[in-house]
């Protein structure tokens, strides 16, 4: 497959169950797992970030649904490809399951920067696709990412979001012009930690 053909990647079925919170929607790389300069190209390289797989798992106990939304410009630049990108998440799926966690949808694009696509962060084409398989508004997810793209594109939604400072999250606090906008966590386990008790304090769905 060439890379003009390459199509987003997402679940090819509805989701089983409709989480009783809402849903939150997770950046892979920096946010989950390490992110690679050189990409992560194979199972093996999927490192994940300390607390990441249990937080994902207290999610899901605390009734929230929880999906990825990825941009993989690596299979779209040739470093991989589509094959290699489902071990990849095969693996991602296995670990979080052990981890007593769930990941209902993995989103990805697949997309080089150049190929003007709409579903590459910051554009909200991942965020849409998300929100018409789930049936539901956009606000009624939460985006956590760790770049001004994955901001950008829950804003472009109206979708609410936070940045973590794992990953890129420490360059992009850096470089943002004006006053942050959005809650900061130093990590997902401590957005998680944050939203399940607020959503447990309001005694109603936090979605």
């Amino acid at each position: 497959m060439s890379a003009t053909d390459l199509r987003p990647l997402e679940p090819l079925a509805p989701p089983a169950v409709h989480p009783a919170r809402g849903w939150v929607v997770l950046d892979r790389d920096g946010v989950i797992n390490r992110d690679r300069a050189d990409y992560v190209k194979t199972p093996e390289e999927l490192v994940f970030l300390p607390g990441s797989l249990a937080a994902i798992a207290a999610l899901g106990r605390a009734e929230f649904g929880v999906v990825v939304a990825t941009n993989q410009s690596g299979v779209g630049r040739g470093l991989l490809d589509a094959a290699d990108l489902g071990a990849i998440h095969d693996r991602l799926q296995a670990e979080v399951s052990a981890a007593g966690g769930h990941l209902a949808g993995i989103f990805v694009c697949p997309h080089a920067p150049n190929a003007g696509c709409a579903c590459r962060k910051p554009r909200p084409g991942l965020l849409e696709r998300i929100a018409r398989w789930a049936h539901i508004a956009p606000a009624q997810m939460i985006v956590v990412g760790d770049a001004a793209r994955d901001l950008e594109a829950a804003r472009a939604v109206g979708a609410p979001a936070v940045l973590v400072r794992t990953g890129h999250g420490e360059q992009t606090l850096q470089q943002w012009s004006g006053p942050i906008d959005v809650p900061v966590f130093t990590d997902l386990a401590a957005f998680a930690r944050h939203w399940i008790e607020q959503s447990i304090g309001q005694g109603e769905p936090a979605g």
